[in-house]
């Protein structure tokens, strides 16, 4: 048996501390150091807590961010403040994100006539033939927050 439970135990039974501790010859000190590297009530709570985030994070395949995963709690039964939940979700690394979304950058004439591939598709490199041809390409990077990698 544990000692630190045992002298746990009679203090919950409002005997005297000191008295446990001269029994079992453990001093008064050691027994606050080891119930000081216990995790407290609120650390437990918050791992369940976190544990909850987990699930409702994976259950949105890892779309929703602190609100949504706030009001999900709220919706089954536990209540908690929203920036409690954020701050959770930054220490176990969960971020939210939304869904990419289609970019149309070009909407072609069906009226329009054919352009005329004037490079005719000769992307060649001629040293004698300088500023006579330029192409480009524009892409569209996806944007993402802070701290989140991206995608997921």
């Amino acid at each position: 048996m544990n000692l630190y439970r045992f002298i746990e135990a009679e203090k919950a039974q409002q005997r005297t501390l000191k008295r446990a501790c001269e029994l079992l010859e453990v001093s008064r000190a050691a027994y606050y150091a080891h119930r000081a590297t216990s995790p407290s009530a609120r650390q437990l709570a918050d791992e369940q807590l976190t544990e909850r985030i987990r699930q409702a994070h994976q259950a949105s395949k890892g779309r929703y961010g602190a609100p949504r995963v706030h009001a999900e709690l709220r919706r089954r039964g536990h209540r908690h403040a929203r920036k409690r939940v954020a701050r959770l979700m930054r220490a176990a690394g969960l971020c939210g994100r939304r869904p990419r979304r289609s970019k149309r950058t070009t909407i072609p004439d069906p009226a329009a006539a054919a352009r005329v591939d004037l490079v005719r598709r000769d992307f060649s490199v001629n040293a004698a033939a300088v500023n006579t041809r330029w192409c480009g390409d524009i892409t569209y990077p996806r944007p993402g927050k802070a701290g989140c990698t991206w995608p997921p």
